[in-house]
């Protein structure tokens, strides 16, 4: 009997699937990857000239808002978000404050969906008293050990500035680093895109729910927390300040899977860059920090003119600014954050007192670097949930 049952059920799935179905899932694979535009997929001429050749397509406030409507259509659609699954209880778990000068902080995991865990860190002032601005935080590709994503020195020094100027700071796991890797979380995962920017919508909704200003939230990350933050800025308003740190180009469309791994800038007959999906920021305040040993090593002569070009639609061409560090390399060091912290005091309503001084320079010696382990939610007290997810391959969307 079981092997009739089994032969019986070999048949039907032969019936239901046949090889001119099989070939069609083939064809629209294969689609699907000629559609993607990974790394330095146009030259630095091409994406110059791209920009030249949009900006006739736009002449006016309405033509842009146009424009801006298809690029966020054609993220939500690449990445399989047109329709959001329903959002579930965030249900989290807080660890006790730890509290330091002017500062405390609070691990955190919430669900993002049944089961799917985002890890992360809550810094808030001390002794604050009604709703604060509100900042969230992606991070780029840094995995080797001891400086890996948000666990970085200068990470948790910027969440640390940030949080004593007034703001709450919440710092998370991309998929598949820090504690996120070691609950069995893949990065290389070819739809890591779609559940990584599911998870930067829901800490969002976190940081809301724990009392933030919505009136004053932000994102900021650089590298591939840079992709994020103009990502997430596209394509939800509640974010009101963005600042990507050295990932805006015209040329250069991400090398990873979670920046250019789903079909997002291209289709049969659309094509966009990452400079009109930050564009889609206008007229929210956003800060580009660029850098002269990178894919933005044009922000001043190429990009910056381009999203100014945008903002002035709406008579705000002020709100989106550059700053260029010639000399600098590709990260979120102490220049960078010397450039940020005055442009996110200036929008968020912060005190930046607190962390630079009256001559430009940035005080942070006061910030204590934590170990990675201790900045886990994860522990013997926070058990990881028996209901809990640690592949990919689970999520149910």
């Amino acid at each position: 009997m079981r092997k009739i049952f089994r032969l019986l059920v070999v048949c039907t799935l032969l019936l239901a699937f046949t090889p001119a179905q099989a070939q069609g899932q083939k064809k629209t694979a294969k689609a699907s990857q000629n559609m993607l535009c990974q790394g330095d997929y146009f030259t630095e001429q091409q994406g110059k000239d791209f920009l030249e050749t949009q900006k006739k397509s736009y002449t006016t406030q309405k033509d842009w808002e146009k424009r801006a409507k298809l690029i966020k259509e054609h993220i939500l659609k690449g990445t399989g978000l047109t329709k959001f699954p329903k959002k579930c209880p965030l249900n989290p778990i807080i660890g006790a404050k730890r509290v330091f000068d002017g500062y405390q902080v609070q691990n955190v995991a919430f669900e993002s969906l049944p089961g799917v865990y985002v890890t992360g860190s809550l810094y808030t002032p001390t002794n604050a008293k009604g709703k604060l601005p509100g900042i969230i935080s992606p991070h780029g590709h840094w995995h080797k050990k001891g400086d890996v994503g948000r666990y970085r020195p200068d990470a948790q020094k910027r969440f640390a500035a940030l949080a004593r100027m007034g703001a709450m700071v919440f710092g998370y796991d991309m998929v598949g680093y820090g504690q996120m890797e070691e609950l069995g979380w893949k990065h290389d995962h070819p739809e890591v895109l779609k559940l990584q920017l599911w998870n930067s919508i829901r800490c969002l909704d976190f940081i809301l729910e724990m009392g933030a200003d919505p009136d004053k939230i932000a994102c900021t990350g650089a590298s591939g927390g840079g992709t994020q933050t103009f990502l997430l800025t596209a394509i939800d308003n509640r974010v009101k300040v963005s600042v990507p740190v050295v990932m805006v180009s015209a040329y250069f469309f991400g090398g990873c899977v979670c920046e250019s791994g789903m079909p997002i800038h291209k289709d049969v007959d659309y094509q966009t860059n990452n400079v009109e999906i930050a564009a889609c920021a206008a007229p929210r305040p956003m800060l580009l920090v660029s850098d002269g040993d990178d894919w933005t090593k044009n922000n001043p002569e190429v990009e910056l003119p381009h999203l100014k070009y945008i903002y002035n639609f709406f008579g705000k061409s002020d709100l989106v600014q550059n700053v260029h560090l010639p000399n600098d390399k590709h990260g979120y060091d102490i220049n960078k954050r010397a450039a940020v912290y005055p442009f996110l005091a200036k929008y968020l309503g912060l005190d930046l007192s607190k962390a630079m001084n009256p001559d430009g320079t940035v005080r942070e010696d006061m910030i204590v670097i934590e170990d990675q382990k201790v900045l886990y939610p994860f522990d013997e007290q926070h058990p990881f949930p028996a209901t809990g997810i640690r592949s990919n391959d689970l999520v149910k969307w």
